[in-house]
């Protein structure tokens, strides 16, 4: 068996795409996914991914033409896009760790959204020539994706899950916990029309919020 086939076909490498594949498929159904279950999700996810990517053995390319890539710019555009409205106002987080810093007397902006989507834009070339099972390209793209990791999505994944966690654990009560306080005002007597309930067993006309007997 070639060095190549050895290598792709390791267990920290089987490990890797097993976690790699389950990212990519989180990140693209996660459309209707409420922001809370998202972010929590999201920080399992990505220090096993980090975990599993620090563990790939050493490989090299060996090809001399460079692996096809899956994600388009409309299909990049759409997951950003998608991402971005789950993490609605927090989606921005200041950038500590760019280059740019060092000369910069502003904080830089950057977005969880586009972090991750660049992260998935990687992995997801890497599954896609991976699952091709040809033995040359997906050492290659293995390869590519180390690189990537130590040079790219790496600090990336790193630094958004510095903004997720903020996220989770620095947040103003949700709408849902707003809801749950909400007490009814004036507007929600229905005691005229077909939703009163003031003859039967629903009725709150004794509660505190109740308002069927004031003089307006």
């Amino acid at each position: 068996m070639k060095k190549e086939s050895q290598t792709i076909f390791d267990k920290n490498v089987i490990e890797f795409v097993t976690v790699a594949a389950e990212f990519c498929a989180f990140l693209e159904r996660a459309e209707n996914i409420k922001r809370k279950t998202f972010v929590d999700t999201t920080l399992k996810i990505l220090p096993l991914l980090y975990l599993k990517a620090s563990m790939l053995p050493k490989c090299e390319t060996i090809g001399d033409e460079a692996p096809e890539t899956y994600v388009t710019e409309e299909m990049y555009e759409i997951l950003r896009i998608n991402l971005a409205d789950i993490m609605a106002e927090r989606d921005d987080y200041l950038e500590v760790f760019l280059p740019d810093m060092a000369y910069s007397d502003q904080p830089i902006k950057k977005n969880i959204s586009e972090d991750l989507a660049d992260i998935y834009q990687d992995i997801r070339d890497f599954i896609f020539v991976f699952q091709l099972g040809l033995n040359e390209t997906m050492n290659d793209s293995l390869a590519i994706c180390q690189e990537n990791f130590g040079m790219l999505w790496g600090q990336k994944l790193v630094n958004t899950l510095r903004a997720l966690h903020d996220v989770k654990y620095n947040q103003e009560p949700d709408e849902e916990e707003s809801e749950e306080e909400y007490e009814p005002g004036d507007d929600d007597c229905h005691c005229d029309d077909e939703e009163c309930h003031c003859e039967d067993d629903n009725c709150h006309c004794h509660d505190h919020g109740c308002h069927c007997h004031d003089d307006e």
